[in-house]
């Protein structure tokens, strides 16, 4: 497993949002984390990214190093991207800016060499940015490097979110509902490009809304419900579970 979360719990006065869950993700593979509203998927993510700290007694591990309890930078440097559920871009900073933002874990030059802006920072510089602009082209986003990220249309925005979390160089990509607000088409070249984002050596756990996407691209799925893991399995399993089905439609269909 490349990432392994064991008895992830997380209170809020009274109210369990995390509660006792563990799961693993197997380097290589788009693993999906789905159930309704309110069942804690986002929450999970954030004890996974550092927003949060679980209470004691769990363990995150992750690619081979106990990270439970670091900071969200920290997290980043072990090799962990992530987006958000709400877009969270820089709007008034270029798509090229933005992707040069999520380096910043790459990039070694300090404060003298960039003062002064030295040969050996002008040439990581010049590396950065042949990186950032390959990433751009991937996702279909070169023609818009030097347009502001607030300007460009909502699916845009999205596949910005997951090119700036790839200039991470990561590991591991935490996904929060990539396909919001996405059309039919949209969608359909997200399902592509996650595709593409494994062939390039990067794993993925997944959050999703949409069935019929998460379906089609997951090789296995985690299923939480009230804070709790309800069903885990192939797509296929966890579509004919009859706990799933009580737990999304409150009833056998």
């Amino acid at each position: 497993m490349l990432l392994s979360a064991e008895n992830i719990t997380l209170r809020f006065g009274g109210l369990v949002a995390v509660n006792d869950v563990s799961l693993g993700v197997k380097e290589g593979i788009i693993t999906g984390l789905i159930g309704p509203n309110g069942a804690g998927k986002t929450t999970f993510f954030n004890c996974l990214s550092g927003v949060y700290t679980p209470e004691k007694g769990g363990k995150i591990i992750f690619d081979g190093n106990n990270i439970e309890g670091l900071r969200g930078f920290q997290v980043c440097e072990t090799g962990i991207a992530r987006t958000y559920q709400i877009i969270n871009l820089f709007r008034k900073m270029t798509v090229l800016e933005n992707v040069m933002v999520g380096m910043h874990t790459e990039l070694k030059s300090g404060y003298w060499s960039s003062l002064f802006h030295t040969a050996k920072q002008r040439k990581e510089e010049a590396e950065a940015f042949e990186r950032a602009y390959a990433l751009l082209d991937l996702f279909g986003l070169k023609h818009r490097a030097g347009n502001s990220a607030g300007s460009l249309p909502y699916g845009e925005q999205r596949l910005l979110e997951i090119v700036r979390g790839l200039a991470s160089d990561p590991k591991l990509m935490l996904l929060d509902e990539p396909a919001a607000g996405m059309n039919t088409t949209e969608k359909r070249n997200l399902d592509q490009l996650l595709h593409q984002i494994i062939d390039r050596g990067v794993t993925i756990l997944i959050i999703e809304h949409d069935m019929t996407l998460m379906m089609g691209v997951a090789d296995y799925i985690y299923v939480l419900s009230e804070g709790k893991l309800l069903a885990e399995g192939t797509a296929e399993e966890v579509r004919n579970n009859p706990d799933v089905i009580t737990a999304y439609l409150g009833g056998d269909v």
